[in-house]
């Protein structure tokens, strides 16, 4: 039914993609069943009795559901890249919450190259779309991946930019928030195609998925995972493409921002980052300059990256951490819970995963949890 992946069966591929569309399975929980059962198939056969633990009874993903979609992928003449695929984008790998599967079309291979973001404005200006595309134009020709999101105005500037540096370029990385299978918008339903055929398009939604709002911020956090930089062209202020900017000073990436006129709405977003702290840029010339440099610490300030709580998975807790009176309705980062309730890591993150899979917790950007509503 599914080609090998590494040395992964038919059998455990496809337990693989059952546990990621189980309810409340998301990246995180899926990583740590992973790592607390050592396959896929021996997690599945755990989840009733995790969820029990967490206080309700549980059902794993329907398996027919599970081989319509994986019908679905094939016809859409994509595959599989599971997280510890030789395909599967290297920076994306090292970012906590990254999607442990993602359906491809293309060449994977360009998500290994350098490769930085360029997003902004879905109404752009006019002048912010030729910046975006003569950006994106030049960085291809020196060789970076562009990623992007294939929506209006500067995403689709952006992929038609490193499009024209041709075969020899960095090649572009469109990131859709619907399935593999659906264009969306409409209108770029050509340069989508386009994207697939010459570049690398990637989708976290199964087959058949229609672009939520929910999915964007989810889609964001790839492009910002995939590249070393993010560049925002133009955005006006809680846009989306501040998210993405966000993300990626969250995991220690360059955040550059192209200046703009404080008369125009669309550029205080851009204004705002670069006072945050995100590195202005005026030519092609300074992304490349500061990614040439970038070793993992970044000259921009937009955002520290606290210190993590390593798991010693090889010396998993059987039993999990007594944290009930210490979780709310407001989320708390996960390093606190573990400061405060004095229990070991790995026993917080079991009783973290007994209450998410039993439905009453929510796992939050930046690594936070909260109760329920």
């Amino acid at each position: 039914m599914l080609a090998p992946v590494l040395d992964l069966s038919q059998e455990e591929a496809f337990a693989r993609i059952r546990l990621r569309r189980s309810p409340n399975v998301g990246p995180v929980s899926y990583m740590q069943l992973l790592r607390r059962y050592g396959s896929a198939v021996a997690a599945l056969e755990a989840l009733p009795d995790i969820a029990g633990r967490g206080g309700a009874a549980y059902r794993a993903a329907p398996a027919d559901r599970i081989e319509a979609e994986i019908v679905g992928v094939k016809r859409a003449g994509a595959r599989y890249l599971f997280h510890d695929s030789a395909e599967y984008p290297p920076l994306l790998a090292q970012y906590e919450g990254a999607p442990p599967i993602l359906m491809a079309r293309g060449d994977a291979a360009i998500a290994s190259r350098p490769a930085v973001a360029v997003v902004g404005a879905r109404n752009a200006s006019a002048a912010a779309v030729k910046i975006a595309r003569d950006f994106s134009a030049a960085l291809a020709e020196a060789g970076y991946a562009v990623v992007s999101g294939l929506a209006r105005g500067i995403d689709g500037a952006a992929h038609r930019g490193a499009l024209s540096a041709g075969q020899s370029g960095g090649g572009t990385v469109g990131v859709i928030a619907s399935g593999i299978d659906i264009a969306y918008p409409p209108e770029h339903a050509d340069l989508q195609e386009e994207v697939a055929q010459s570049g690398l398009l990637l989708a976290e939604q199964p087959p058949g998925t229609e672009p939520l709002a929910r999915h964007f911020p989810a889609r964001n956090r790839i492009i910002a995972g995939i590249a070393a930089g993010t560049l925002v062209v133009e955005a006006a202020p809680k846009s989306g493409s501040l998210i993405t900017a966000r993300l990626a000073g969250e995991a220690g990436r360059e955040v550059m921002a192209i200046p703009g006129s404080p008369l125009d709405s669309r550029s205080h977003g851009c204004n705002q980052l670069i006072r945050d702290g995100a590195v202005l840029v005026q030519r092609p010339e300074d992304v490349i300059e500061l990614l040439e440099s970038f070793v993992g610490t970044p000259r921009s300030t937009f955002r520290e990256v606290g210190a993590a709580f390593d798991v010693a998975y090889e010396e998993l807790s059987s039993d999990p951490a007594d944290i009930a009176a210490l979780l709310t309705t407001a989320p708390i980062a996960v390093d606190e819970l573990i400061r405060q309730s004095g229990e070991a890591s790995d026993a917080v993150q079991l009783a973290l995963l007994e209450l998410e899979l039993a439905g009453k917790l929510i796992r939050h950007a930046a690594g936070r949890v909260s109760l329920t509503s």
